[in-house]
């Protein structure tokens, strides 16, 4: 495939375009994410992302991922823009694209202010201006120019390790400004935390920003990340994404993408912050977890990703939790069924 995701269609495997994205918050070891990107590749899978949390880090971990792989693509997803200098960025990415090249992809992000004011000790200021400056530095730096942009401050860098293919540039984007920035600035635009019925009015903020910036309608490609588990614990998934789904919904920058999923996010919040947790979970409903995560078989999460291109995205994303911290073998039934269900397989041993 190439670098972009231009086509629905089917690809080798038979199987239409289908990323996954590590579960980097399952306290798993490096091994174990070479084992589960192996599997994703042997699957068909378009690509494999990494996100970075309070786990591996981004680039070293996709620096093992493509020493260990051959074909499928590897992004970031999603780095920070805070946590790294414009310059360490491309420095990073132009590493990746040597090792791998025309195999990787930038996924980029403002992150939320707990993680960047109190875990990194920056300052989540003019998210808008960051994310903008930090794309344009990386593009100057990936031509070979010396790099000179106000905000973030880049001044007189310029990269002596250039990369033979150019990543595509993806921004995470949550809210109509950040959506309306990737319209007007990136090759890509990753979306999660949205069911398929509201991702038409979430493109709209794109293909806005793309009229803005004179560019052809559709010049940005979507991708949209989705919790999925299709392993055989499916009451422990069940309370898993639940937590999570609770979990994230607290933040401030992410709560407006959750404020539809259930009625009741205000007071379970009050109670979580209160320590009654189990008041707190016990106030996600089984049908919030369902709107906003896979849970079944693979064909149950082969029919959302499904639902996703219909709605417009090009590129479905399993983000694959354990049914517990820890738990590899959930992700792998995952990947493995849900790309023999996407591609109309027959169930077929795992890969090892």
């Amino acid at each position: 495939m190439t670098q972009g995701v231009g086509s629905q269609q089917a690809g080798p495997s038979g199987m239409p375009p289908l990323g996954v994205t590590m579960p980097v918050d399952d306290g798993l070891g490096v091994p174990e994410y070479v084992r589960l990107a192996r599997a994703a590749e042997a699957a068909g899978y378009d690509s494999v992302w990494c996100g970075e949390v309070a786990g591996p880090e981004v680039f070293s971990l996709l620096g093992v991922l493509a020493a260990s792989t051959s074909q499928v693509r590897l992004g970031t997803g999603i780095a920070n823009v805070y946590a790294r200098s414009a310059a360490l960025a491309a420095m990073g990415f132009a590493t990746l694209s040597s090792a791998a090249p025309g195999r990787v992809l930038a996924g980029l992000g403002a992150s939320s202010p707990m993680v960047v004011r109190d875990w990194h000790g920056r300052e989540h200021d003019r998210p808008l201006a960051t994310v903008e400056g930090y794309v344009t530095a990386l593009r100057s730096a990936w031509a070979g120019e010396r790099v000179r942009v106000e905000h973030p401050r880049t001044h007189g860098f310029r990269s002596s390790l250039l990369p033979p293919q150019v990543p595509p540039v993806v921004l995470a984007a949550m809210n109509p400004r950040m959506l309306r920035l990737a319209g007007r600035v990136a090759d890509g635009v990753f979306l999660t935390w949205c069911p398929p019925d509201e991702v038409p009015g979430l493109l709209a903020h794109v293909r806005a920003g793309e009229a803005e910036a004179g560019r052809p309608p559709g010049s940005v490609w979507a991708m949209a990340s989705y919790w999925a588990y299709a392993g055989d614990r499916y009451d422990e998934a069940m309370t898993r994404m639940r937590r999570l789904v609770l979990q994230y919904a607290m933040v401030p920058t992410h709560r407006g993408s959750f404020a539809g999923a259930w009625d009741d996010l205000d007071r379970a919040t009050e109670r979580w912050r209160g320590g009654d947790r189990a008041g707190a979970l016990a106030l996600v409903p089984d049908a919030a977890v369902h709107r906003l995560c896979a849970v079944g078989d693979g064909a149950h999460v082969a029919g959302r990703a499904a639902d996703l291109r219909a709605a417009g995205i090009a590129l479905p994303v399993l983000l694959t939790p354990g049914a517990e911290p820890g738990d590899l073998d959930g992700p792998l039934d995952t990947v493995a069924r849900t790309a023999d269900a996407a591609a109309g397989r027959t169930d077929e041993p795992r890969p090892a």
